[in-house]
């Protein structure tokens, strides 16, 4: 059993039997993961179709030896060897998510914002989901963004921020000279951290921050 020893007092996993949702186990999938199961979550449902490439190491929590395997396989090992309860509980989706209905708590990690709009459209009256959790990232600016599910206020200005289509969303995306997609994982750790951090609040029975931006370069944070 894993050692909490170190949070239980602050955070008590097994408060809740809901599921833990991770669509997408990229950048910021795989670290959202992470930073779950050393606070000593178990109950995950993993949802992605890709495979771990070579350039994937650079901003991701995947080593050398993940290279070529599916980020779903992946991601399982590696929550496994931090807490090797979870292999009772996780399951994986390696189609990735397909219009299955949810429940308990979404973590919205894939980078096309057209699907995560209809995740959420999808789901918008579905009484068994708690909260949901998303997260945009660029080079050195990302944003955060939560709904307590039980308010439709929450979750109608959630569903207003996601307002715009996955080509607009690219072209605000900065690229290198030979078009690759630029991303550095200090941006990606700190706004996964708020991200986790605003989960467990509201798993403590905090309200939720429905909006966290974080400029991780210039030191810059604002939540409201």
């Amino acid at each position: 059993m894993m050692d909490l020893s170190k949070s239980y007092e602050y955070f008590q996993p097994e408060k809740s039997k809901a599921k833990i949702h991770i669509i997408g186990c990229g950048s910021v999938g795989s670290t959202v993961a992470e930073n779950l199961a050393r606070s000593g979550v178990t109950n995950f449902v993993l949802w992605d179709f890709d495979k771990v490439e070579p350039h994937n190491l650079a901003n991701q929590m995947f080593r050398q030896e993940d290279v070529g395997k599916l980020k779903v396989e992946a991601v399982s090992e590696m929550l496994q060897e931090i807490n090797p309860d979870i292999k009772d509980t996780i399951k994986l989706e390696p189609e990735g998510w397909q219009g299955k209905q949810l429940s308990g708590f979404v973590f919205l990690c894939v980078d096309n914002i057209d699907l995560r709009r209809e995740i959420v459209e999808k789901h918008f009256d579905n009484p068994n989901v708690k909260a949901m959790f998303d997260f945009r990232t660029r080079l050195e600016d990302a944003q955060h963004y939560a709904a307590d599910w039980s308010d439709i206020k929450m979750k109608k200005i959630f569903l207003d921020s996601m307002n715009f289509s996955h080509e607009e969303a690219k072209e605000e995306t900065p690229v290198s000279a030979c078009n690759v997609t630029l991303s550095v994982c200090p941006t990606v750790r700190i706004i996964c951290a708020y991200g986790v951090a605003n989960f467990m609040n509201f798993w403590n029975g905090k309200p939720l921050k429905k909006l966290v931006l974080v400029d991780a370069f210039n030191f810059a944070v604002d939540a409201f």
